[in-house]
């Protein structure tokens, strides 16, 4: 069966199509309207970081004009700040618009699934710069094939079909797209990792993409058994107060592997933000160590702060002053 059938793809139709205008978006946006004509709603992100995006948004309206697909295009900020990646930042500006032209533009139609093009190579790449960054199982899992997030549910059909067979596709089927120039740009780790180290993994290990993708599987099963754990673990050590906090007492009498995995999976899920190693080290230290009423813990973690009172941890982010 070919990757153009997308036979491991059922969304709740109609739904949404997140439509660059380069090769990967076009052919997902090609196979999509073609499985399911009529039902398609395409969705272009302009980010304005470079000049030629005004190209890629007037091919896109021509695509789909010619394809008769309704297109939305909306322009985003999607400048980083200090401490912020380009990519993180384009990242998430393009979440948040395809979420929010769901809700909005599309509220009448009841879009609530959006599939995105990331491929098999797209999710080596994720897997190797989270190694490169010496990550834990989140990292190691790299992109999941379905999620929800923003009150939509998101699909990546194309996580097992290389990039290469998607191009091969579209020129097989005379479909054109608009190759993106910073594609091309080494500065960029990504795009290093594709063009130098992709072409060596494929001649040494041929089936690298299928071995990794299975890797991060399992990376994936595993931290959803952690998820589980610190779920049972948070409903012991957890205060359901306003600041959502945690009994210091009740968290002491855990291991340290399971302070550690409770105090992250409370840091993301209740406070949406992620301690580096140090960070969490540090915290874990001063845990142990606070064994005295005049023990105080004052730490920077993620994106605000872990402070005592009394016998309770508790996290206020920057800019909130708690004084």
């Amino acid at each position: 069966m070919s990757w153009s059938e997308l036979p491991d793809f059922s969304p709740r139709l109609p739904f949404g199509v997140a439509y660059s205008g380069g090769a990967d978006s076009t052919a997902l946006l090609w196979a999509c309207m073609n499985r399911w004509p009529g039902q398609v709603h395409a969705v272009h992100v302009h980010h304005s970081l470079q000049t030629a995006a005004d190209e890629f948004e007037a091919h896109c309206r021509a695509q789909c004009a010619a394809w008769q697909v309704p297109l939305v295009v909306r322009r985003v900020n999607a400048r980083h700040v200090a401490g912020q990646s380009p990519e993180d930042a384009a990242r998430s500006a393009r979440y948040a618009v395809l979420a929010a032209v769901a809700k909005n533009e599309w509220a009448d139609l009841q879009i609530q699934d959006m599939a995105l093009a990331q491929h098999a190579d797209d999710q080596v790449e994720t897997l190797l710069l989270a190694l490169s960054r010496g990550a834990g199982l989140p990292g190691l899992a790299s992109m999941p094939a379905t999620w929800e997030r923003l009150g939509i549910r998101w699909h990546r059909p194309f996580l097992q079909v290389p990039g290469a067979a998607l191009r091969e596709g579209l020129q097989a089927a005379g479909v054109t797209w608009i190759e993106d120039p910073s594609n091309q740009d080494l500065r960029y780790t990504r795009n290093r990792i594709r063009a130098r180290l992709l072409p060596e993994l494929q001649a040494a290990f041929p089936p690298f993409r299928s071995t990794f993708a299975r890797s991060a599987a399992h990376a994936a099963q595993a931290q959803t058994l952690l998820n589980d754990l610190a779920e049972i673990d948070l409903k012991e050590v957890g205060r359901p107060d306003e600041n959502r906090s945690i009994d210091l007492r009740k968290l002491q009498t855990l291991s340290p592997e399971r302070q550690s995995n409770v105090l992250r999976y409370w840091l993301l899920h209740q406070h949406q933000t992620t301690p580096n190693t140090a960070q969490l080290n540090e915290l874990l230290s001063q845990v142990a160590a606070c064994r005295t009423r005049g023990h105080q813990i004052a730490i920077k973690v993620g994106q605000g702060r872990i402070v005592r009172i009394a016998g309770l941890l508790t996290f206020t982010p920057y800019g909130i002053d708690c004084s």
